[in-house]
């Protein structure tokens, strides 16, 4: 069996995550975050204070990257670190003013990346392809498979 790659969803997915990178990078890139930086800052909105061991287990990220990423974003004035109050080894992550003060304008260019990609979708569709990605992402996760 030849393999073909316009058939392939392991194919097709990466080429669908770059093209909502890019996206979201052009537009994120104006207001001061980089798109590697939205799923941290996402949850720093939801629920500000998490340690780094939070924010690497509510996102599956490596170690090293998660590191790396809060170093840039606490060098570029999106975040800043505070010692646990009851975990010494610890710190807690919060976001900074400028951070919190560009929430709705990132959440805005996620959605036009987003719109801008999905551009011709009717709602079900888009509906559809959502709850297919959230499939694939659940049987990912059962199987132990990275996300």
């Amino acid at each position: 069996m030849a393999f073909n790659r316009a058939d392939s969803a392991t194919y097709l997915a990466s080429l669908l995550a770059r093209s909502f990178s890019r996206a979201l990078q052009e537009r994120a890139h104006k207001l001061g975050f980089a798109p590697g930086q939205f799923p941290i800052l996402l949850e720093l909105w939801a629920e500000d204070g998490l340690t780094q061991k939070q924010l690497l287990d509510r996102l599956d990220i490596e170690q090293a990257t998660m590191a790396n990423t809060l170093a840039r974003m606490e060098r570029d004035g999106l975040v800043f670190r505070r010692k646990h109050p009851s975990d010494r080894r610890s710190q807690q992550i919060f976001l900074t003013e400028r951070a919190r003060g560009m929430e709705a304008a990132a959440k805005e260019a996620a959605v036009a990346a987003e719109q801008s990609l999905l551009a011709g979708f009717r709602r079900f569709e888009k509906e559809l392809m959502l709850e297919y990605m959230r499939m694939a992402l659940a049987n990912a996760a059962r199987s132990g498979d990275p996300c």
